[in-house]
């Protein structure tokens, strides 16, 4: 059920943003990069473990580092940073023991990021050059 209430929500998500006119700002999805990299920050403090916050907060960091980059540079990296926090989202319980994740939390982000990513690639592939 997390993955298709993942797909769901970021197309959704992406859909209204659209419509609405959000993402026409470069900002936007370099912005939704770094709240998604965020959650696990936020699980950190919320099941009290100070090394996990550390360990999650240098990832946070490089994708903080990654979205200001593709923001100056391509929107591509955006996309590509997107994905690879779906990759991320893949291993992470093998790399990081974070107590406040629930269970589910990473086959729901994993699938919120990689259909996130597909949305913007395809937004970028229909801008053309611009993009």
């Amino acid at each position: 059920m997390e993955y298709v209430v993942g797909v769901g929500l970021a197309l959704g998500v992406g859909a209204f943003a659209t419509v609405a006119g959000l993402d026409r700002d470069r900002a936007f999805y370099p912005t939704v990069l770094i709240v998604i990299a965020s959650y696990y920050d936020l699980f950190a403090v919320m099941g009290g473990g100070e090394k996990a916050l550390v360990t999650e907060t240098a990832v946070l960091i490089a994708f903080i580092a990654v979205s200001i980059v593709g923001l100056r540079v391509n929107l591509w990296i955006v996309a590509a940073g997107l994905l690879a926090h779906g990759l991320f989202d893949l291993v992470h319980g093998n790399l990081i023991a974070n107590a406040g994740a629930p269970n589910w939390w990473p086959n729901f982000c994993l699938s919120y990021d990689a259909a996130a990513a597909g949305y913007l690639a395809l937004r970028l592939r229909l801008a053309g050059p611009k993009a």
